[in-house]
């Protein structure tokens, strides 16, 4: 594979993490009274820090991914922050067996989305970013 498709295709996973991201990170900075709720609603405690701290890993996490800045750091955090809402938010076992499919894919898809991070974090945010530069 080419060194310029290869970045091209770094750079397009970057973006797309960014898409997915950062806009949850500002839904949750704009319906801030919504998000502390949903989070009481599943029992969590310390909700409104847990709504402080969702968002600044999505917003700045995807800051990060899309400027190429800290991207393994980024990517393993947002990895670790995925899975950890997955079994909170997503948890398809413990749903009425009517909602157990959607809540099940969205369980699953968030691993998917985890796996992808971790492939970022294990190979970086390629040539087309603020890492690349900051190795020279």
């Amino acid at each position: 594979m080419s060194k310029t498709f290869q970045n091209s295709l770094t750079l397009a996973s970057r973006l797309l993490f960014v898409v997915f991201f950062l806009p949850a990170g500002f839904g949750k900075l704009t319906g801030f009274a919504g998000t502390v709720g949903y989070i009481s609603s599943v029992g969590l405690p310390l909700a409104t820090l847990g709504a402080v701290l969702a968002l600044a890993v999505e917003i700045l996490g995807s800051l990060a991914l899309l400027a190429g800045l800290k991207t393994r750091l980024a990517a393993l955090i947002l990895a670790a922050f995925t899975l950890v809402a997955s079994f909170f938010f997503h948890a398809y076992w413990a749903v009425p067996a009517d909602q157990a499919f959607v809540t099940q894919l969205l369980f699953f898809k968030n691993i998917a989305v985890v796996g992808g991070l971790l492939a970022l974090a294990a190979n970086g945010a390629g040539a087309w970013s603020l890492d690349a530069r900051n190795e020279r």
